[in-house]
């Protein structure tokens, strides 16, 4: 089984777990994509074959820095001008190579690392789809037709320009429900890491989308947490924004300071995020660079996040409410994903006042609603079978 993934964490991550699963059963595993990224990301004993390092001048880190502070169409439109098509051009030739050298059974292709798809047609290579976030399969462009063909059209032109013919380029759908020829969702497999209970049940899946749940697999180790310092005479809340939002932040975390001062009595906040940006705290607020968010979850009450289908992946298998406030990208999907499962409340990331947050976080830690709502895709989580799923699926193809 080769993986190919772009450098992004949320992307990696189900892999890690699908991987040890697949490898535990005795199958040989890889790894293609970014090298540098991947080291840090995959386990040290993972096996990395190089496919595209770097996007330009600068990288993704100047890329990052470029797409921090854009919102809605335009960090759409950054996305795929300069980041995902740019990166499947860069993998395509490292993707062949890996294929050849490696010689998968099966070629397992996160949605956003194109070159997966496009070498493995060409090659002959069975292939399916890791769908790391549900934003694609629920249809984001029917509120915006034209947003929706422009991004068929960049794919049609990266199909075009990889030698697909025209009546596969004309095939493309902005959405995956489509029939014929799109590199973000396999004709033979989609795997899905989460369940109708968060996605919704609107639109009817066919049979080979595969509701499989998250996968969680181990993580590099964060710095020494101070676990005594967690109080049990309060309610305990995580707030995190990601590694990649964290210096959009800074008027975010203002509201958070607020709200953690109204609720100081009752609630001792968590906070994941860079001491260069908060300055100093109380001694109810928690202030940590980085924590170890799997391990911490099973201690505290809620969640505050910016919907990365992750985060809040994790905090629902863990039976906690959200308070979600999205970015960019998929996050708005994601957090509507959540506030109609009941499962949360949805604030303003650039407009949060702490009033408002603090109302958010007293609605989600004193109404039942939403933690019965949180335990709901909870149990259907567990019961959906997580990476021996996604394996067993998987095994169904050899």
């Amino acid at each position: 089984m080769l993986f190919t993934v772009p450098p992004l964490a949320g992307h990696v991550n189900p892999t890690v777990a699908l991987g040890a699963e697949l490898a535990a059963r005795g199958h040989e595993i890889a790894w293609t994509g970014p090298p540098s990224a991947l080291a840090r990301l995959l386990p040290a004993q993972a096996r990395i074959l190089p496919a595209g390092e770097e996007l330009g001048a600068g990288g993704y880190a100047a890329l990052h820095e470029s797409w921090r502070d854009l919102r809605g169409v335009g960090a759409l439109r950054l996305l795929w001008e300069e980041a995902l098509v740019p990166l499947a051009r860069a993998m395509v030739p490292g993707v062949a190579r890996a294929v050849r050298a490696f010689g998968p059974d099966v070629l397992v292709a996160d949605q956003q690392a194109l070159a997966g798809p496009l070498v493995a047609r060409r090659l002959g290579v069975p292939w399916v789809t890791s769908a790391s976030t549900s934003a694609e399969l629920t249809r984001p462009f029917a509120d915006f037709p034209k947003v929706g063909e422009w991004v068929a059209g960049q794919i049609s032109g990266l199909l075009a320009e990889f030698g697909a013919g025209r009546d596969q380029v004309d095939q493309v759908r902005d959405q995956g429900s489509g029939a014929g020829w799109d590199p973000r969702f396999s004709e033979r497999l989609v795997l899905v890491f989460s369940t109708p209970e968060l996605v919704g049940t609107e639109v009817d899946f066919p049979p080979h989308y595969a509701f499989v749940g998250p996968a969680f697999g181990s993580r590099p180790a964060a710095p020494g947490f101070p676990w005594q310092r967690l109080d049990p005479a309060r309610r305990r809340v995580l707030v995190s924004l990601g590694t990649l939002n964290q210096a959009a932040g800074a008027r975010f975390y203002g509201a958070v300071l607020g709200a953690a001062e109204r609720l100081a009595e009752q609630v001792q906040f968590v906070l994941a995020a860079p001491a260069t940006l908060i300055g100093a705290v109380p001694d109810h607020v928690l202030l940590q660079e980085s924590v170890p968010q799997l391990e911490l979850l099973p201690h505290l009450d809620a969640v505050v996040c910016h919907a990365g289908h992750n985060t809040v992946c994790e905090a629902l298998a863990h039976g906690l409410p959200l308070v979600v406030a999205p970015i960019r990208d998929d996050q708005p999907i994601v957090a509507r994903q959540v506030v109609l499962a009941g499962a949360g409340v949805r604030v303003r990331f650039g407009r949060t006042r702490a009033e408002e947050l603090r109302d958010a976080l007293t609605a989600v830690l004193d109404d039942p609603g939403p933690r019965r709502a949180a335990r709901r895709i909870q149990a259907s989580f567990a019961a959906a079978g997580g990476a021996a799923a996604a394996a067993d699926r998987l095994e169904k193809l050899l």
